[in-house]
This record gives structure tokens, C-alpha cells and sequence, in this order.
């Protein structure tokens, strides 16, 4: 299973220094995956609460795991769909999500309901990526595998939540007021060597894309160029890829 904590282990401190969790906040974490954020939320919050909630049962087992492992009793999961899933009403003092939002087929329904399950005053903190021509690691890796100009994915890709005048309709319309919006530029990390690199790409929907409908020649071609890439982008200390996101701050009134 892909390691999205490692792969986005940098954005992880400016995610938090903007969260600015309380001891006694009630935490709402949105696509929580397998929970990294959530728990860091639960740390924080000694005294209240932090519940991760996500489609993916693979990765909420991993998330309940960790939560046990580090004696976290105020952390709890749920799988379940944030569009429809009914939250205890007015309940959470803050919400937050890091790379989660942009999947919905209903953004506007999805944050309704996610500011129904908020109480009047509260943040709701999110990560959402920019344009795919700003991400290296989608434009370098789908470019080597491809062998050409990477191809851009449609509005309900991930880049779906990239054009800040696109979340604040639907922050707006969801009832959300203000809208900020910042700039957030740090480097994703796919692994501490190239073999641990390709391993990682080739199990994301950026790579698999452009291998579906090659012959056994083109693929070990496009696999020999990946290679040279992800050889480019080794570090020493590790293979890292820039990336842009956007760090989205509303309030519930």
C-alpha cells in the first residue's frame, strides 16, 4: 500500500501550524486515509476529541492499528462518505483535511454537510493540490511515461479544487465565510532510493494511466525513462518531487 504519510511527510508541519489544535477541541478529519492527521489532532486535543473519517477500509485498519499502538484513546475512525454521512449536528470545533476534499462528486452538498456537523465560529482547514502543470511529480513522472507532454486529468481529478475562485464557490455556497487562501510550496518524497521510488510511483493512478494501453516494448521503454527520472530527482536523501498546494481556511458563521 502506497505511503501517502511519508509521501507528503513535508506538508505535514505546515498543516498543523495553521490547525493550531486546543486541548479541548473536537476535531473532524476529512479523508483521513490512515490517520496520521487525526492522531496528531487527538494529541493535541488531550482533553477533547478527533475522529478521521474515510472511504477506505485498507487504510482505516492501519489507522486504528497506529491509534492503538500509541494509546489514543480519544481518537475513534469511520468509514464512511463525508457527502452523506450523518455527523452529530453542531458537534466539532474544528475540521480539517490534508489532500481529501477534491474527490467529491458533490463538493458543494459535501461541505453543507460537513458545516452542518461544525459549531458557529469554527475553522475548517484544508490541503487541496494546484494545477497539474504546477505539480513536478505529475508532470515529470507522467512525461516519462508517456514519453511526451504529460496530459492533464479532467475536473474530478485530483486538481478538481485548484482554481481558488472554484473553492471559494463552493465554499461560499456551502456557507463557509471567509475564504483564505495560501500558497504552499514543499517537495513530496516517494522513497530513500531510486528501486523504493519506482516501486511507490507505480502503484499511483499518475503512472498507471499512461502504462494501460502500452505493448510490452513501449512499457519497458516508458519504465526505462521513469527510471532515469526518479534517478534525477535522488537527493541523497531520498527522491523528492516539488509540488504547489493551495492551504484553504474558511469559517463556519
Amino acid at each position: 500500500m502506497f505511503d501517502y504519510d511519508a509521501e507528503l511527510t513535508r506538508y505535514r508541519d505546515r498543516l498543523l501550524e495553521f490547525l493550531d489544535v486546543r486541548p479541548g477541541d473536537h476535531v473532524l478529519d476529512i479523508g483521513c486515509g490512515a490517520g496520521q492527521t487525526t492522531r496528531d489532532a487527538a494529541r493535541a486535543a488531550s482533553r477533547g476529541t478527533a475522529l478521521g473519517i474515510d472511504v477506505s477500509s485498507a487504510m482505516l485498519a492501519q489507522a486504528c492499528q497506529r491509534a492503538k499502538t500509541e494509546d489514543l484513546p480519544n481518537v475513534s475512525f469511520v468509514q464512511a462518505d463525508a457527502q452523506t454521512h450523518a455527523f452529530p449536528p453542531e458537534h466539532f470545533t474544528l475540521a480539517t483535511s490534508r489532500f481529501g476534499t477534491m474527490f467529491f462528486s458533490d463538493p458543494v452538498a459535501a461541505f453543507t454537510n460537513i458545516g452542518r456537523s461544525l459549531r458557529p465560529g469554527a475553522r475548517f482547514v484544508q490541503l487541496v493540490w494546484q494545477a497539474a502543470d504546477r505539480q513536478e511529480w505529475h508532470t515529470a513522472v507522467q512525461a516519462a511515461l508517456s514519453d511526451g507532454a504529460p496530459s492533464v486529468p479532467d475536473a474530478v481529478a485530483p486538481f478538481a479544487l485548484a482554481d481558488p475562485d472554484t473553492m471559494i464557490s463552493i465554499s461560499t455556497a456551502a456557507g463557509f465565510t471567509p475564504v483564505d487562501i495560501i500558497d504552499v510550496r514543499e517537495p513530496i518524497y516517494y522513497g530513500p532510493d531510486v528501486e523504493s521510488a519506482s516501486a511507490a510511483v507505480l502503484q499511483l493512478w499518475t503512472a498507471k494511466g499512461p502504462l494501460a494501453d502500452q505493448d510490452a516494448g513501449s512499457t519497458e521503454r516508458a519504465l526505462d525513462r521513469l527510471h532515469s527520472t526518479l534517478e534525477a530527482h535522488n537527493t541523497g536523501d531520498g527522491v523528492w518531487f516539488d509540488s504547489r498546494a493551495w492551504l484553504v481556511i474558511t469559517r463556519r458563521p
